[in-house]
């Protein structure tokens, strides 16, 4: 299991194992991991898990965060790699094989489209610049050339999350099938309704860097989704996806940065 070492002027404080899907980094006493110091905002960075994956991603901090000497909005971390919060370093250890590759992760369906995004806002932050417009339904780079900042929330603990999408009754039947069965996506709105993406690789990111973002996982036993950028939760079958991994059922309904698309199993 991946593990982050906290050290401070090469003294280590401690050692957190990454056994839960999303593990926020900050000042304030909620957070997973909690670095105690004016440098480090209240919620400052999110690690999300996935498999043996797993990737950093900048809250929109005051200070910033940076990995290997680099500022990241988002970065896919790999064995060795150290994240730099404030004076703290946090060096990240994961001797178990990938599932995908930085540059498979780098890699969003983005989605073209104008109308406003699924309101049901995250616990703990601010208000996206939502100006820039991608061109089409295609490969590129991620929010880690996005310049979309998000202030930092003030003052109080985050609230409780909203309720969450309910489990698919469909999404267990056809895990318990046997072989996991070829799967796709299909945009149902927008500028790019009528396409599919065939669900070949382990991650597959989707959405509007900068906006919102998720991450469909190819699990052994089922595919799942997960949030992982925006200020807001995208939306499953019209209930809000939460923080949480959720497994997909077939002609499960996904709203995303405006836009709807279905999942299905491939005949």
């Amino acid at each position: 299991m991946a593990k982050l070492i906290l050290s401070v002027d090469g003294q280590v404080l401690k050692e957190h194992t990454l056994s839960k899907e999303r593990t926020l980094i900050g000042r304030k006493p909620h957070n997973d991991i909690q670095i105690d110091n004016l440098a480090v905002s209240g919620e400052h960075a999110a690690i999300i898990t996935i498999l043996n994956d797993s990737f950093i991603e900048d809250l929109g901090s005051t200070n910033g965060t940076m990995v290997n000497g680099k500022p990241v909005k988002k970065h896919f971390l790999q064995n060795n790699d150290v994240v730099e919060i404030g004076k703290h370093k946090l060096k990240y250890f994961n001797d178990q094989p990938t599932a995908t590759s930085a540059a498979d992760f780098e890699k969003t369906m983005i989605i073209r489209n104008p109308a406003k995004v699924a309101t049901t806002q995250m616990p703990a932050a601010g208000p996206k610049d939502a100006s820039d417009t991608a061109t089409g339904m295609k490969p590129l780079p991620s929010s880690s050339s996005s310049d979309a900042t998000r202030p930092v929330g003030a003052g109080h603990a985050p609230p409780p999350p909203p309720a969450a999408a309910p489990p698919a009754p469909a999404a267990a039947a056809a895990a318990a099938e046997g072989p996991l069965r070829e799967a796709a996506i299909q945009v149902l709105s927008g500028a790019a309704a009528g396409r599919t993406l065939d669900l070949t690789k382990n991650l597959t990111t989707i959405g509007k860097p900068g906006l919102q973002v998720a991450v469909i996982t190819k699990r052994p036993n089922g595919y799942f989704i997960t949030h992982v950028e925006g200020s807001t939760y995208p939306t499953l079958n019209g209930a809000s996806l939460g923080a949480q991994a959720h497994m997909l059922g077939d002609h499960d309904l996904i709203e995303i940065a405006g836009v709807k698309m279905e999942f299905f199993y491939k005949p």
